[in-house]
């Protein structure tokens, strides 16, 4: 499973920005978004705001984990 790193440029927060991903965190989080409701920059300003220290693209992959890891908790039970 190799994955490239995919660089996009978003507008997060009326800014221009680009985040680099490998395609599976972006599908997903694509995914967060529709089951969400909102649409993908706005999830992205929302990770950005509370990212602490990490960097943009990192706090993507955090979020993304975390948000597969909730799923799966809540689907056991």
């Amino acid at each position: 499973m190799n994955h490239a790193i995919v660089k996009r440029s978003i507008i997060v927060s009326g800014r221009k920005t680009s985040v680099s991903l490998e395609e599976p965190f972006w599908n997903c989080l694509k995914e967060i978004a529709i089951k969400s409701d909102a649409h993908l920059s706005d999830v992205i300003a929302d990770i950005k705001a509370n990212r602490g220290p990490n960097n943009l693209s990192s706090a993507i992959r955090l979020f993304v984990f975390e948000s597969a890891r909730a799923e799966a908790a809540a689907a056991k039970v």
